[in-house]
């Protein structure tokens, strides 16, 4: 009998990753590559998204990944993409990509001045259909392009998202889904389809759009030319995925009413599902379609701080990086071990990076480190390391209590994956901060099974959704607050939340820089 597996694709900010699992969703395979999006130096703010260089990275990876994995093609009997979102492909009329750009890309502040001269209250009118903001939407930067590059905006027959590139590239279908879609701000949440009202509201054509799949969509096969490029057979089928965050949650099995997770990346995500929808009046948190029909998400990020350990680590840790050659024990496992030591809230010491979520209004006070005093034996590398764990929590807290405020409900125990579960120390500082149990999946990177699970429901591997998550994903342990850490962490919070206040004041009066601020404001 022919053995089964599946494909992921799982296209990120930083690397594109392409994984093959089996049926059981054990990892069996990985080939990854580092990417870059790089600014146009006559537009400042812009990342773009080179089609032809990294349509060759992932055929490339995903012909490296059969080869050294030695097994059949033909036994791949489905596959499925997933990706950054936001990140946007236009095409012309013969299915050409024309232009694209990366998630992040902030080019757009003119064009999000000008929608805001339309009307004071257009941006609120717009999130309580479609549950964004300007912030990090298609809609500005297609304004963009309109303003700008106004023969290709002439030339422009659709647009999708990465996710769905990938798969129009290996099918030759374009088609785009909901999880990701609902993030261009050109989609009727509620309906999990394409508003073209919104599209004359804001002065965009409203028949650029493809049709609409839900995730685990059968889409097509790979076609001949891709075969030929990856050695794929052209009997695997191509199936919808799904945006990063909401395949990650698929992944670690958070589809039902009040399953929430928090994802410990370059972002930390907090997702909140539900089979409802309550607009929050004040814009404040975002809110997506999942990847499961008929179910959404709130939605609130805490920028960067993946990023932030990982500058912490390249300025200031090179005596650990050189152990790390010499043992190879990782700078970051050396540093857990001394934070360890540090006590709880770092001895009164607070930083500052992502403020809580303020989707309408969305910026963030300068980086900086403050109540720490000139005393090495307490102010040094593990405690500055230890605040930057402490912050994370911090933001989360904030961004939860956040949600909890619209929905009413706050979840019973919450899933923790991403690159920051694998953290012991981490973990239980977030779980003493939020004060509530966290839940450790054994595929912390479930973002890629989440897409192998959507690839595994197209081929009927799997009856739904549900009975995936049944058979394929186990949690490796459950921490539980400790109620004396609680305490000292209340009281921090709150302080910490009156200081950021204070920094984001600096900030405003343009004595500081924003860490990052959204397009149009200011």
């Amino acid at each position: 009998m022919m053995d089964k597996y599946l494909m992921a694709i799982d296209a990120g900010t930083g690397s594109v990753r392409v994984i093959l699992f089996n049926t059981l969703g054990q990892e069996l395979g990985v080939t990854q590559s580092e990417w870059t999006h790089k600014e146009d130096p006559r537009y400042p703010g812009s990342m773009d998204f080179d089609i032809v260089q990294n349509i060759t990275i992932i055929t490339d990876l995903i012909k490296e990944l059969i080869a050294t994995s030695n097994i059949d093609p033909k036994e791949i009997i489905a596959l499925s993409t997933t990706s950054m979102r936001e990140a946007i492909v236009l095409y012309n009329a013969n299915g050409n990509e024309l232009w694209a750009c990366a998630n992040v890309d902030s080019r757009s502040n003119n064009e999000v001045n000008n929608l805001y001269l339309i009307s004071d209250t257009l941006e609120a009118n717009l999130y309580k259909i479609s549950g964004q903001t300007f912030s990090l939407g298609a809609i500005p930067r297609i304004l963009w392009v309109k303003n700008n590059l106004p023969e290709t905006y002439r030339q422009i027959k659709y647009v999708s998202m990465l996710n769905d590139w990938i798969t129009y590239r290996l099918s030759g279908v374009l088609s785009v889904e909901p999880s990701n879609g609902c993030t261009t701000g050109l989609f009727d949440l509620k309906q999990r389809v394409w508003d073209t009202n919104i599209a004359n509201q804001v002065n965009l054509r409203n028949n650029i759009f493809p049709v609409v799949h839900e995730s685990g969509t059968v889409i097509g096969n790979v076609t001949a030319q891709m075969s030929a490029l990856t050695g794929l057979s052209t009997n695997t089928l191509v199936v919808a995925g799904g945006g990063d965050a909401q395949l990650g949650c698929i992944g670690a099995g958070v589809i039902n009413e009040g399953d929430a997770a928090v994802f410990g990346g370059s972002f930390w995500q907090y997702e909140y599902t539900t089979n409802h929808v309550r607009m929050d009046e004040e814009c404040r948190v975002r809110i997506n379609c999942h990847a499961v029909p008929n179910t959404w998400q709130y939605e609130a990020i805490s920028f960067f701080p993946g990023l932030v350990m990982r500058w912490f680590r390249d300025s200031f840790c090179d005596l650990e990086q050189y152990i790390q050659t010499q043992t190879g024990e990782s700078i970051y496992s050396q540093m857990e071990k001394r934070a360890r030591n540090i006590p709880v809230g770092s001895y009164g010491m607070l930083c500052t990076f992502s403020d809580i979520m303020n989707y309408k209004s969305w910026k963030h006070a300068a980086p900086s480190f403050i109540n720490f005093k000139l005393d090495p034996d307490k102010f040094n590398k593990a405690s500055f390391y230890r605040a930057i764990m402490e912050n994370a929590a911090f933001v989360t807290k904030g961004n939860i209590e956040l949600v909890n405020s619209i929905t009413n409900t706050a979840p019973d125990s919450i899933v923790f994956a991403g690159g920051a579960s694998k953290s012991e120390l981490w973990c239980q500082i977030v779980c003493d901060v939020l004060n509530t149990p966290l839940k450790i999946p054994v595929i912390r990177e479930s973002t890629a099974l989440g897409a192998a699970i959507c690839a595994g429901v197209g081929a009927k591997i799997y009856q739904n959704f549900n009975d995936a998550i049944s058979k394929v994903i186990t949690f490796e342990k459950t921490y539980y607050p400790s109620p004396e850490n609680n305490e000292v962490y209340e009281e921090l919070f709150l302080k910490w939340k009156e200081v950021y206040k204070k920094q984001l004041e600096l900030a405003d009066n343009k004595l500081t820089d924003n860490m990052w601020i959204a397009p149009g404001l200011k």
